[in-house]
């Protein structure tokens, strides 16, 4: 028995609303912009064909599906890991690029159950229930995910200071 779909105009708010924090999500993974934006249309385009029924959290619902369709990309792709460390998570803005790829370098070294609840949280203005829900694990777990990545982000990326 099929559940209820959502509404076109509501798949659109929600892409509106929340399409470039999954793209940030889905770069974490993907092998190259266009591959996570692949990722992205390609959960959306479940929805507006009606492939999937309403979840109880749809915010959650877009992570986990997002996630699900990256894993099974790096399955089908593991022979070109060594070009990962090219890609670029972020769009580049003017005067930007060395802290961009700084913060990207250091995501990218954060546990990747970490690294994803960062960007859920930050960027996909997602809260520790969403998080927890979107990653089926206690609430708890999601905080001190959360905490620890803060922790070691701010390890990582605080300036550093000359000795004079």
């Amino acid at each position: 028995m099929a559940g209820p779909k959502l509404r076109a105009a509501e798949i659109m708010q929600l892409y509106e609303q929340h399409g470039a924090a999954l793209l940030l999500y889905a770069r974490s993974f993907a092998a190259d912009a266009a591959a996570g934006e692949d990722l992205v249309h390609e959960v959306f385009l479940k929805l507006l064909r009606g492939v999937t029924t309403v979840p109880d959290i749809p915010l959650a619902y877009l992570y986990r599906a997002v996630r699900n369709a990256a894993l099974n990309a790096l399955r089908d792709r593991r022979s070109h890991d060594a070009q990962d460390n090219e890609i670029t998570w972020f769009q580049q803005r003017e005067g930007k690029q060395e802290e961009e790829l700084a913060l990207q370098s250091a995501l990218r070294e954060l546990p990747e159950d970490q690294r994803a609840t960062v960007i859920m949280r930050i960027w996909g203005g997602m809260t520790l229930e969403e998080i927890a829900s979107a990653t089926a694990v206690p609430l708890s777990t999601a905080a001190s995910r959360y905490r620890y990545a803060l922790e070691k982000l701010r390890e990582r990326l605080k300036p550093r200071r000359r000795l004079t």
